[in-house]
């Protein structure tokens, strides 16, 4: 039945599971006590809902406080391995997935390096299919007791009711490419298992909104700085993030040609491609047949020599302009948005790192207004190279929160006939 507010009693039952269950999994241990002003429920249904989340075997006791005057309390915590998520990252250098159990500890891995044709769309639908089976393997975890695969990739994803999630990569040539329905194929899961596809930059921001160097902050940028540019968005109307395009950006007008086809793109600039590209342009010499990661080291070392050495001053120029236009690139987001944190992540920031931030900053500043400027603080992220995988990974323990702790279990036959029709058009006629 249905109140005045439309909420049935099954809605309520699971906003209740939901409260419990997140402010176990963010502050956990509590004690029963604890969870009543924590959730804003009455003793009486968090019992209830205690109850029920420990017989379904998603909460389990993690020892007891001392009370005052009275019998030491129990504490609650959610029970680790109660479920599991796959993160899956598909980068522009490799492809890694990442089994973990509820805690986001991680089980197993496996990665995959793009090398030539990177991003071709078969050869990375294989890498993740294989990814997945082996990191199941290795921890010899059931496929059943999966929460979902999470899979963060670059471009504009796109949720359809007939394809599933379509992803619109232009700068990596993906032109409306049924992933969802592609990973479907061949899958070694159940076919309700589900699969939640997002933008790597927004994975990027989730992870480090709920883990790392975001928490606590109510408006924040997070930035993926890898062979290209992008960004998330995180407001309290946004609350789970907005990926955004900011790579493409104009930041100068009949500028350097973007590997989108437009000219003068941020991404242009400050993306780790091209800024290599620069380099050698200059006369660098990044090391032969080496990837993107490798021989941006190269770059660092050589701008940035152990003492005693000579700089490379080309290296030192480029490095120093794409700070420029990276500061620049921030000011815009400083100005529109008006953050309280930004947050530079990616395998490409990690590793320009310290060096790169203060003159980020200075020129972040310089370009932006300066009331907002004065506001925001500009860090790295805290969660290393595999943030954009645990971010994949998020997205099937959100779902799971969202349902109250019970899993998504969409019935195969309501979706395999529109992923079926979805491989029909991609098929050769």
């Amino acid at each position: 039945m249905a109140g005045r507010n439309g909420r049935t009693v099954r809605d309520l039952r699971r906003g209740n599971r939901t409260a419990v269950l997140q402010r176990l999994y963010f502050d956990g241990p509590l004690s029963r006590f604890e969870l009543g002003p924590a959730t804003g429920l009455s003793s009486g249904s968090v019992s209830n809902v205690v109850a029920d989340l420990i017989a379904d075997g998603l909460v389990e006791e993690a020892g007891s406080v001392d009370s005052d005057g009275g019998r030491p309390r129990t504490l609650l915590r959610v029970a680790p391995h109660s479920g599991h998520m796959i993160g899956v990252d598909v980068g522009e250098t490799r492809v890694r997935v990442e089994l973990f159990d509820l805690a986001l500890t991680e089980l197993a891995r496996v990665e995959r390096p793009l090398a030539q044709q990177r991003y071709d769309v078969d050869v990375i639908v294989g890498h993740v299919r294989e990814g997945v089976a082996e990191v199941l393997a290795a921890a010899g975890t059931e496929p059943d007791q999966l929460l979902g695969v999470g899979v963060g990739v670059p471009g504009i994803v796109e949720r359809t009711a007939d394809r599933g999630a379509v992803v619109h990569g232009q700068t990596i040539g993906w032109d409306a490419v049924p992933l969802e329905a592609l990973l479907r194929s061949g899958s070694p899961l159940p076919d309700a298992v589900p699969y939640f596809i997002d933008n790597g930059a927004k994975t990027l921001g989730q992870a480090e909104m709920w883990f790392g160097a975001g928490r606590g902050a109510r408006n924040a940028v997070v930035v993926l700085f890898g062979s290209g540019v992008g960004a998330c968005l995180v407001t309290p109307e946004v609350e789970h993030g907005r990926a955004v395009e900011w790579g493409h950006l104009t930041v100068r007008v009949r500028g350097r040609r973007c590997r989108c086809g437009a000219l003068g793109c941020l991404e242009a600039y400050a993306g780790a491609e091209s800024l290599l590209s620069r380099w050698r342009e200059e006369g660098g010499r990044p090391p032969a047949d080496t990837d993107e990661e490798t021989a941006l080291t190269a770059m660092l070392a050589a701008a940035y020599p152990a003492e005693g050495g000579a700089a490379d001053p080309v290296a030192l120029a480029v490095l120093e302009e794409t700070a420029e236009y990276l500061g620049a690139g921030l000011s815009d987001l400083i100005n529109l948005f008006q953050p309280e944190r930004i947050l530079i992540g990616g395998w490409a920031g990690l590793q320009l790192g310290s060096r790169f931030l203060p003159a980020v900053r200075r020129y972040a500043a310089t370009y932006a207004l300066r009331h907002p400027a004065e506001k925001v603080v500009i860090d790295l992220g805290r969660l290393g190279p595999d943030a954009v995988t645990v971010g994949a990974a998020i997205l099937p323990l959100a779902d799971f929160f969202t349902r109250g702790g019970h899993r998504a279990r969409p019935a195969a036959e309501d979706r395999l006939p529109a992923w079926r029709a979805a491989l029909a058009d991609r098929a050769p006629h």
